[in-house]
């Protein structure tokens, strides 16, 4: 190439090129997924497809050190390699031009197959925003690198030209190139983002119109004494905003409250039925205060909470479309709930038809549910984990057996069954806290929902287990605060708990892992003691 500038010259430019038509591909991909639909986007088509092919231990992994922000970590990484790529076919592209502008294409194909092989892939059009960006990068990267590679059009001069002597690349042309088209991108991008913005405007105006029924059944008043006054204790009652989010979601899903519908039908369902929300809300409703917990919680994690739920019973609905539970003959074993993003969820039918409070939930203390926690509808079945009981943005329930069908997480090796272990938690002191001797107040929480709570214990070192006080119970489906005052003495102490279900189970102190059925063991605290 002996119309080329010097190598430190061109390989930075080159570079350069290949980031400029990556984030090109990412602002036209933007522009024609907020027309498709969001979903369709390659950074979510292909973050979503790496969750799912994430192996189990690594996703655990993930939610254990990134907690809620396990998704931007991931989306940050893809960002951080699809920038490390473009820089390498930007430089490649200098020496072999179609071959760069061709590797831009195989990621837009890459990125099309992603979106259309989702659970909730709409059809071809998914496929849009990944091949035109695609297109649009190659050809930008062609054009970037033809700049650096060929002199200008005759009878346009250069700053580095000299008197009979071939110029050696199109500065201006580039410079112009390059220029236009990060501003262009910076303009694509922010209107794709602002149209996306107004396709979920219906969806944010349909929760701002719901107005709430008063419950036929409302929860009862918290008796007096549930909520500890502890400082550094956890709220008897976690708010929307503190209230843990767990799932694979890349995109929340804003779901028009109007349009929302909601198909029961499957094995045993005499009557198939579709219900509106508006339908939900003039059902009785009922009011309930229940603790949900994830999984992927470690032993003393964060992800549990407690809420004051509203919503239709679960057993009612299931009722009227002529579902019959297994002990009754029914020959569906599992209700298989289904989300608009594609998530399947499997639940025992036996335990959303036993008496339990059961829920099609519509509210979430006193407010329509965020969008964050499955507006407009989500299922609860309290005793269960999160992951077989609790599908936000639910849209089908199909009724089925366990045999026959394999939901999203069973599929990675977590347990079709998923009662809630017995567990507790030391919330204050603080792990590796210091504080004066004397009187130090052990506080925490203890749960074993739809079982409920009889004794706490602590134990100091190697100490006996002494009986911590309880909180007053709300009901068997929260958890329950629980105190003991210690006479600390200096130097450094180990403060472990364990929790007693009603019917006398105690909790485990065998340690295990999240999976494939939640964790278990003792969890204890290292403090010290001045």
């Amino acid at each position: 190439m002996t119309t080329s500038a010097k190598l430190w010259v061109r390989l930075p430019l080159g570079a350069l090129s290949g980031l400029l038509a990556g984030f090109a591909a990412l602002a036209v991909a933007e522009l024609v997924s907020a027309a498709v639909r969001p979903q369709a986007g390659p950074l979510t088509a292909v973050g979503g497809a790496a969750i799912d092919r994430t192996p189990t231990p690594v996703k655990d992994w993930a939610i254990r050190h990134f907690g809620e922000d396990d998704k931007l970590v991931l989306q940050l990484g893809i960002l951080a390699t699809l920038a490390a790529l473009a820089i390498v076919l930007g430089v490649v592209a200098l020496r072999f031009r179609r071959a760069g502008a061709a590797g831009v294409l195989i990621f837009g194909v890459i990125g099309a197959t992603a979106a259309l092989t989702r659970p909730d892939s709409s059809g071809f059009t998914d496929a849009l925003p990944s091949v035109v960006g695609a297109v649009v990068a190659a050809a930008l990267l062609y054009y970037l690198i033809g700049r650096l590679t060929q002199p200008p059009r005759a009878g346009r001069a250069t700053a580095d030209a000299e008197p009979g002597r071939e110029p050696a690349w199109d500065r201006r042309g580039f410079v112009i190139g390059a220029s236009v088209a990060a501003v262009a991108s910076l303009g694509v991008g922010a209107l794709g983002r602002y149209l996306t913005g107004n396709a979920s405007q219906a969806a944010v105006e349909s929760r701002n119109a719901v107005r709430l029924p008063a419950p036929t059944s409302p929860a009862p008043p918290l008796p007096p004494g549930t909520q500890l006054k502890v400082p550094g204790i956890s709220r008897f009652t976690t708010s929307n905003k503190a209230f843990y989010r767990v799932d694979t979601a890349l995109v929340v899903p804003k779901v028009d409250a109007d349009t929302w519908r909601l198909r029961i039908h499957g094995r045993g369902v005499a009557r198939p039925v579709t219900l509106t929300f508006e339908d939900l809300l003039r059902r009785e409703l009922i009011e309930r205060d229940i603790t949900l917990t994830c999984v992927s919680n470690e032993v003393g994690g964060p992800y549990v909470g407690n809420a004051r739920w509203l919503g239709v019973r679960l057993a009612d609905v299931l009722t009227e479309a002529g579902v019959r539970p297994p002990s009754k003959g029914g020959p569906a074993d599992q209700l298989v709930a289904r989300s608009v993003d594609g998530m399947t969820l499997g639940s025992p039918v036996e335990a959303a038809m036993d008496g339990r409070d059961a829920m099609l939930a519509v509210g979430m203390n006193g407010q329509p549910l965020p969008f964050t926690h499955g507006f407009p509808v989500r299922i609860l079945i309290p005793g269960l984990y999160g992951y077989v009981s609790a599908c936000k943005w639910i849209e089908d329930i199909e009724l089925t057996t366990f045999d026959d069908y394999d939901p999203y997480w069973v599929k990675r090796s977590w347990a079709r069954r998923a009662p809630i272990k017995t567990q507790s938690r030391i919330d204050v002191p603080k792990p590796l806290s210091r504080s004066e001797a004397g009187t130090v107040m052990v506080a925490g929480v203890a749960w074993a929902q739809h079982r409920g709570i009889d004794r706490v214990q602590v134990r100091v070192d190697d100490g006996p287990w002494r009986d911590a006080d309880l909180a007053t119970e709300a009901n068997i489906d929260t958890w329950r605060q629980w105190s003991f005052p210690w006479e600390a003495t200096p130097g450094s102490h180990t403060l472990a708990v364990r929790a007693t279900e009603r019917g006398g189970q105690v909790q485990t102190e065998k340690r295990t892992g999240t999976v494939p059925d939640g964790a278990s063991g003792w969890p204890s605290v290292v403090v010290t003691i001045d």
